[in-house]
């Protein structure tokens, strides 16, 4: 066991190749690991494609196809949410062939703490109560426990209600009591919740004590020393220690993109503090990066979290706008300078020519200065009316589709609501199984899939007015594409609308889209197959298409 001393950060920093622990210095070690994000998730990829030609071997048993899928359930676990689902309900598949009670209820327990990650809580019940928790061995009730504990505390945390907070907070402290023999101490299962039953004491000399001891036997990009700065920062946080809060919310950060971890929260929480101190920029820059991470993790309850910060983007666009307006005074000022010193060059060469019609040399040299004042004057005007339309054109669209955006959150946040009221009644009427058949039911993702298409048509359409009729001159006259009239796009149009929109990898399509990448790649081969040029070019012709047409 390594032992914690005062200059472990420091020798930390120093394996990054800087002098000092100053916060700036630390941000700038966070900037450039996010420039690396791209290697780091190749490392993963590759990682995940190895354990896959491992899977595909010829010859293995369904057990050591279990065990490998557990091994790609660990890496996809915090990197791609559908993917560790998939290959979970794959592993209880195997585990039910196997007829193996052990390995059932160890998947069950995995595919509970997942579903509670994503703030799916009858999911994750669901899936515990599948377990004799009488029959399951220690090691399995360790899990057991601490996927119960997992579920009350985040049901607790996000209770709107007093009463319901307490009591899910009581049943988590119960199943925690019962966890607490089957630890050994010294494990960091056992000093975590040490360290959070002291932080809820605001005993903070205690909780860093403990956490020095967690964070010495960890290494920056691991998922653990991810969790454990990011507890240390609240520590600091209680203590209204800003800078030290800032500190290791960027060592977490770091840790999460090198873990290549896309189901986070440093960054977001990083962005809103530098929000608050003024520094928009960098606010903005880590806000967009979560956002990406979140899409690509594609967490519902990760979007909710993010979308708490959206007063960030807000300011930090109408900050913008008024840089913009700022150069167009600034532009203004020196047309009317020009202005007048034209009109001071006007009046001298009308007076000379007046008084001194000799001076033909004179003038000439005059005539040109004044040339070259009326080619700046209209250099600059030019500027002017560029910058006056684009920043119009921007603003007309930054402002419709922020005004769509909180809309559509708006409705969403309204429909939460709704299915709230409407499961707090049901529970209140102990109508279990309707709740349970509603849950389970589709209907609800089917309508969002329906709106969101529409919402996609309406707004692409709105950039790209004239994206069907571009579309179809790429094509064949036998193969263009008639829509329906109950249709805006149909889905070809919606698969090359994201392409021109710069989204061509075929499984974030698919994840957009929600079809098989598959389906995306036979749809992109048929269209390019009817295209009148070559079908290489044909994705970079459409690219070509030109937005609002005036």
């Amino acid at each position: 066991m390594r032992v914690f001393c005062p200059f472990f950060i420091l020798l930390m920093y120093s394996s990054f190749a800087f002098a000092n622990q100053e916060l700036d210095s630390l941000i700038g070690v966070l900037e450039k690991t996010m420039d690396q994000r791209a290697e780091f998730d190749a490392q993963k990829d590759n990682r995940l494609i190895e354990l896959k030609r491992l899977f595909n071997k010829k010859g293995i048993s369904k057990e050591q196809q279990f065990f490998i899928n557990n091994q790609l359930i660990d890496n996809y676990l915090k990197y791609t949410l559908d993917s560790a689902i998939s290959y979970l309900q794959f592993n209880i598949q195997l585990a039910q062939e196997l007829q193996n009670k052990e390995l059932l209820n160890q998947t069950n327990i995995m595919m509970a703490d997942i579903m509670a990650t994503t703030g799916k809580y009858f999911d994750a019940m669901d899936f515990l109560s599948e377990i004799d928790s009488n029959a399951i061995q220690k090691n399995l009730r360790i899990s057991y426990y601490k996927a119960l504990i997992k579920i009350y505390n985040e049901v607790s945390f996000y209770s709107p209600f007093t009463d319901s907070n307490q009591k899910y907070s009581n049943q988590a402290k119960a199943y925690t009591n019962r966890l607490l023999p089957y630890l050994n101490p010294q494990s960091d299962d056992y000093l975590s919740i040490l360290e959070k039953k002291y932080r809820d004491e605001r005993d903070l000399s205690k909780c860093l004590k403990i956490n020095n001891q967690r964070l010495s036997k960890m290494e920056i990009g691991s998922s653990e020393f991810s969790l454990i700065t990011y507890e240390r920062s609240l520590l600091y946080q209680l203590e209204k220690n800003e800078e030290e809060r800032m500190k290791y919310l960027c060592l977490s950060a770091i840790s999460d993109i090198r873990a290549s971890i896309k189901d986070n929260a440093s960054l977001t929480e990083l962005a809103l503090v530098l929000y608050k101190k003024g520094d928009i920029d960098k606010a903005n820059l880590f806000i967009k990066f979560s956002f990406e991470d979140a899409a690509f993790f594609n967490s519902e309850l990760r979007f909710k979290n993010i979308s708490e910060v959206l007063p960030i983007i807000n300011d930090a666009y109408q900050m913008k706008i008024e840089g913009q307006q700022s150069k167009l005074r600034i532009l203004l000022m020196i047309s009317s300078g020009l202005l007048v010193l034209l009109l001071i060059a006007f009046y001298f060469i009308v007076k000379q020519t007046v008084n001194d019609k000799v001076k033909k040399k004179e003038l000439s040299i005059i005539n040109k200065q004044l040339n070259v004042l009326n080619q700046n004057l209209a250099d600059a005007n030019k500027k002017l009316n560029n910058t006056n339309s684009e920043l119009s054109e921007s603003n007309h669209l930054k402002e419709h589709y922020i005004g769509n955006f909180l809309s559509i959150c708006s409705d969403y946040i309204y429909k939460l609501d709704q299915l709230n009221k409407r499961v707090n009644k049901q529970l209140a009427n102990r109508k279990i199984e309707e709740l349970f058949a509603e849950t389970k039911s589709k209907k609800l993702i089917d309508a969002e899939v329906k709106e969101f298409y529409i919402n996609f048509d309406k707004a692409f359409l709105h950039i790209f007015p004239n994206f069907l009729v571009d579309f179809n001159k790429l094509l064949i006259d036998e193969e263009q594409i008639q829509i329906k009239s109950e249709e805006r796009l149909n889905t070809e149009l919606r698969i090359f609308a994201l392409i021109r929109l710069g989204i061509k990898d075929s499984s974030k399509i698919a994840k957009l889209l929600r079809y098989s990448v598959n389906t995306i790649y036979n749809y992109r081969v048929k269209i390019k197959n009817n295209g009148k040029g070559e079908r290489e070019n044909f994705e970079n012709e459409v690219m070509k298409i030109d937005a609002v047409k005036n």
